[in-house]
This record gives structure tokens, C-alpha cells and sequence, in this order.
């Protein structure tokens, strides 16, 4: 990968604006990567134009003598926006993706709450996601994790468990190859807690992404890995299948998700609201609610498992709260 650059390029004017994908963002710097190939360091102009990984820019060079990094003048409209949101602060992750890979291990013991949160935004920026049970090598570890996956694929979402141990010797393995086939064309934000083996899997689909990162650093002068940055790299650029690698997290606010809109974004939910006697069925109480009704049946019947209920009403319940503060 080309080192981003702060060398000056050929002068432009004030109107020669030039295109650019946003590959990785510190704070109110960003580096770009030009339509060549070529990268360069841009930052916003005002408090306007604040950019993510994946969004497409429109950028312009300084004028002469005042600098060498661009200026974002305009972020073009996105197809989509992966964030998470507390009553303080947003968390915008990256724009722009075709899928969210939520990276899981078995150790540690992946928390639901957090799953389930992860994948309410997806849902909520209608974006697939794709879950992956990593270290598979540790048998009855995974075999409990993968159980405990069981509503998810109930649900439908794909589910794969795999172990990343032994990649390097077992290239073929079909696990793997189906993890290769489900990242082809896409732009997949990799998604997950610390642990988990997040850097493993974007060093075997990237051997080097290590370097890439510390070139990025030394370019903004940084002076320490960037490991809570997030990060585009390009696995096939001719294909345009890419991962953005993002920090792990602990907690995943949901503040921009309306209680109300919460069971639309819950598969195992969703499919029974058309039952419900109410139209504005909380789906906690009511009489007739086909939510309810469900709630401890068999997963291969559509019914809902107890835990997944419980988180819901959990969610509902916080969500109601920040509405009254």
C-alpha cells in the first residue's frame, strides 16, 4: 500500500474538486484514498463535512503556501450508516457497506445483549449482517456457543462457525472458504469484542494489514498503533470486496432506535406482530398479543426464546425511559 502522503500535488483552484473514499478516520482527520490509487491526509472544513470510513468525498487541495492536506468540501450522500448511540455521544462506525460481520469467539463467551443490539442496528439501517462463531478447534466450548446461537438461526441469519488456528495449514477448509464466498464483492464492516480474534481474521485475509496500519500512524504522527481507529482495506480491489475493521466494544447504545420500532427489528418478534388483537401491542402485556403467544415454543415452529423476550423487554424498558429524560 502507497504511504499516505502529505507532498503537495499539482496546484488546483478553488473549484477543481477531486473524488476520494474515505479509509480510515482519527478524530477530525481522515485518510483518503484518490481514484489512482493514491492516498492523502484531509480533514473537514468548519464543523461541516465530517466524514466516516466508506463515505465518498469530495475534496480540494490547499492553496499554495497554506499547507499540504486537503479539505473535505463535501461528503456525498450515503447509502447507509452503521453507528450506535448513547444518551451522550453517536458513534458512527462506517457508510456505505454492503454487510455487518459479527465476529464471535468461544471463548470469551460472546454476550447476547450485545449481539442482539448489534443486530437491532443493522436491522434499523437495513443493512444484512452475518454471524461467525470463531475458534471452532475448541470443541465443546464452541458446541455450547453454537447452541446458544440456535434462536439466531432460527431467525434466519447466517451463522458460521470456524476456527482461524489453523488457516495458515488447512487453506481449504470449507468453513473457511465459505467465510471467503460470503465476503466476495462486498464491503463488510467486521464487527466484535476484544478477544475474539478480530486482527487474526483481517491478517489471514490480509497478510501485512499490520503495516498498513502503522504507516497510517506514522503519517499523522500518531507515534502509537492505531488499533482504535477504524480501518478499509481492500482484500480484491477488482471484485471490490473489502472489510473495514473496527475497535472491539462493551457496550452498544441503541438511543436512535424508537421503543415502538423495536419488534420490526427483531426477526423472531417481528413475524408474530400481525397476530396481535392491539395495534400499538407492546407485545409485555397485552391481551391477544401473537408475540406472547409464542414466547417458549419451539424454535422450529417460530416461537420465541424466553431470553430473547426478556432482553426486548429490557430494551423497551430503557428506551422508555431516555424518552422521559
Amino acid at each position: 500500500m502507497a504511504r499516505p502522503s502529505r507532498q503537495r500535488n499539482a496546484p488546483s483552484t478553488a473549484t477543481a474538486l477531486q473524488q476520494g473514499l474515505v479509509v480510515s478516520s482519527h478524530g477530525r482527520h481522515s485518510v483518503i484514498e484518490c481514484p489512482d490509487g493514491s492516498r492523502r491526509i484531509v480533514h473537514p472544513r468548519g464543523k461541516k463535512n465530517q466524514a466516516v470510513v466508506g463515505d465518498r468525498i469530495a475534496w480540494a487541495a490547499q492553496p499554495e503556501g497554506q499547507g499540504d492536506d486537503g479539505t473535505i468540501e463535501r461528503v456525498e450522500e450515503r447509502r447507509n450508516l452503521f453507528y450506535r448511540q448513547d444518551e451522550m455521544r453517536t458513534k458512527a462506525f462506517a457508510a456505505n457497506i454492503d454487510q455487518v460481520l459479527v465476529w464471535l469467539a468461544a471463548e470469551p463467551e460472546f454476550s447476547h445483549k450485545l449481539l442482539a443490539r448489534a443486530l437491532i442496528a443493522a436491522e434499523a439501517a437495513h443493512i444484512p449482517p452475518l454471524i461467525v462463531l470463531n475458534k471452532s478447534d475448541l470443541g465443546e466450548l464452541h458446541a455450547r456457543g453454537w447452541e446458544r446461537l440456535a434462536p439466531y438461526r432460527a431467525m434466519g441469519y447466517p451463522v458460521l462457525g470456524l476456527s482461524l488456528a489453523d488457516a495458515e495449514h488447512h487453506p481449504n477448509d470449507a468453513a473457511l472458504q465459505a467465510l471467503r464466498q460470503a465476503l466476495h464483492g462486498k464491503a463488510t464492516l467486521v464487527l466484535g469484542p476484544s478477544g475474539t480474534g478480530k486482527s487474526t481474521l483481517i491478517n489471514w485475509l490480509l497478510p501485512g494489514a499490520n503495516v498498513q496500519t502503522g504507516e497510517i500512524s506514522q503519517a499523522l504522527n500518531s507515534g502509537k498503533h492505531t488499533t482504535t481507529s477504524t480501518h478499509w482495506y481492500w482484500i480484491d480491489r477488482d471484485s471490490q470486496t473489502a472489510v473495514i475493521d473496527s475497535p472491539g466494544f462493551q457496550e452498544f447504545g441503541l438511543h436512535h432506535v424508537q421503543p415502538t420500532d423495536l419488534a420490526s427489528y427483531m426477526p423472531d418478534l417481528r413475524q408474530h406482530v400481525a397476530q396481535c388483537k392491539f395495534y400499538n401491542c407492546t407485545h409485555l402485556h397485552e391481551p391477544g398479543c401473537g408475540v406472547l403467544a409464542q414466547v417458549g415454543a419451539p424454535l422450529a415452529e417460530g416461537g420465541v426464546h424466553p431470553l430473547r423476550h426478556k432482553f426486548y423487554a429490557e430494551l423497551f424498558a430503557e428506551r422508555v425511559a431516555d424518552e422521559r429524560y
